[in-house]
């Protein structure tokens, strides 16, 4: 008899979750390099800038507890499907729209198909692989978000050099519809669990599921606030190009990828609050460098060092509110998932908002030392549980 050549189950939820991130990363990043040009076209502050960043996690936030009960009650798949048809709007919506209360619509929707991708699709990856296994998974699906990352801002900064700023998003319905084929096509679900639901209300009395879920705000707040103030920085003061621009952001991303899967195998090795702890003990003096050189090699050094800093904050939190939810003998991971969700939302909403509001008042350097120090403080939080 002939040897099946489907690939198993993990290994096509593994590809299926993956190509998911990456797309949403892909696509949330476009906007990266165009910050300076819509902020000129439209004469944009900084404040709404942040407002334009901050209604992804608005959206997110809104829709993120209803789509994680459905996960756990009627399966992964279902709202994974659902979450295309937001998707596929943003990308028209961007590639199309020259209003500026237009593209915050479109960058809401964006937080709503981001909601549906990453709540089912982290809930996959925890009912496929065991805790021993399931940081490394969990490493390397971020990793195919970071590939986007990576990705997203060269190229949206070169093909808005040479074709304008719709160019970046015709090429995203392309990948919305390879995405689209992933999730229709090769996602099976899984039998549901005979495992009593718990609620997200009992959930976050976990402290465990609690302290991680602040780590991964941390870490979601952190690319906030530098998407959403280094771009300007560097246009304004160093006079970098969009071009230049993506190529910053994608050293950051580079780094956060290939670390990724390894700060999530070494936290399956030596436990999450360990990795976690190094992260926030990096991230104190990491922060505040970009702003502080002016050579390029310099920026894209320090910009690559943040990237490994992300790693080690999230690439543990994820793994870590699983574990703890097998502890307790259910398998209702799409409702941890999704107070994961809204802590991640919460750091978007927040850091862009509270980052523009310090640089308006305090400049960008000072506002990135204090950023820093409020991420060393979390130091005592984190200590406190085990993991």
């Amino acid at each position: 008899m002939a040897p099946s050549l489907r690939a198993s189950p993990k290994s096509l939820a593994l590809f299926v979750v993956g190509l998911a991130f990456f797309t949403d990363m892909f696509l949330y990043y476009l906007l990266v390099p165009l910050l300076p040009i819509y902020a000129r076209e439209l004469h944009l502050g900084q404040m709404r800038v942040g407002l334009l960043f901050g209604s992804y996690a608005i959206a997110l936030l809104a829709v993120t507890f209803p789509l994680g009960r459905l996960a756990d009650r009627a399966g992964r798949r279902r709202p994974m499907l659902y979450g295309l048809l937001a998707l596929g709007a943003t990308t028209l919506l961007f590639a199309f729209s020259k209003n500026y209360w237009l593209l915050v619509l479109a960058r809401g929707l964006q937080g709503a198909a981001g909601a549906a991708t990453w709540i089912p699709g982290l809930a996959l990856l925890a009912d496929h692989f065991p805790a021993e296994q399931r940081g490394k998974a969990m490493g390397t699906a971020f990793a195919c978000a970071n590939l986007g990352v990576l990705m997203g801002p060269p190229i949206s900064g070169y093909l808005t050099q040479g074709l304008g700023t719709s160019a970046p998003f015709i090429l995203g319905v392309g990948l919305v519809a390879l995405d689209a084929a992933g999730r229709a096509f090769l996602l099976e679900e899984i039998p549901a669990s005979n495992s009593e639901i718990l609620s997200p209300r009992v959930l976050a009395r976990n402290p465990v599921i609690l302290v991680f879920s602040g780590a991964l705000a941390l870490g979601s707040a952190l690319w906030a606030v530098l998407e959403s103030t280094l771009p300007l920085h560097f246009d304004a003061v160093l006079r970098f190009s969009p071009g230049q621009i993506g190529l910053c952001f994608a050293a950051a991303a580079a780094t956060h990828t290939v670390t990724s899967p390894l700060m999530g195998h070494l936290s399956d090795r030596i436990g999450r609050k360990k990795v976690l702890m190094a992260g926030l003990s990096l991230s104190v003096f990491l922060i505040p460098l970009p702003v502080y050189f002016r050579h390029p090699a310099l920026v894209v050094a320090s910009m690559m060092a943040l990237g490994s800093t992300a790693s080690f904050i999230m690439s543990p939190s994820s793994p870590a509110v699983a574990d703890a939810v097998e502890k307790t003998g259910s398998a209702s991971f799409a409702s941890a998932f999704s107070i994961l969700n809204i802590a991640y939302a919460a750091g978007m909403m927040v850091g862009p908002l509270v980052g523009s509001a310090l640089v308006q008042v305090l400049g960008i350097q000072v506002a990135l030392l204090i950023v820093g120090l409020g991420f060393g403080s979390y130091i005592l939080v984190a200590r406190k549980v085990s993991a």
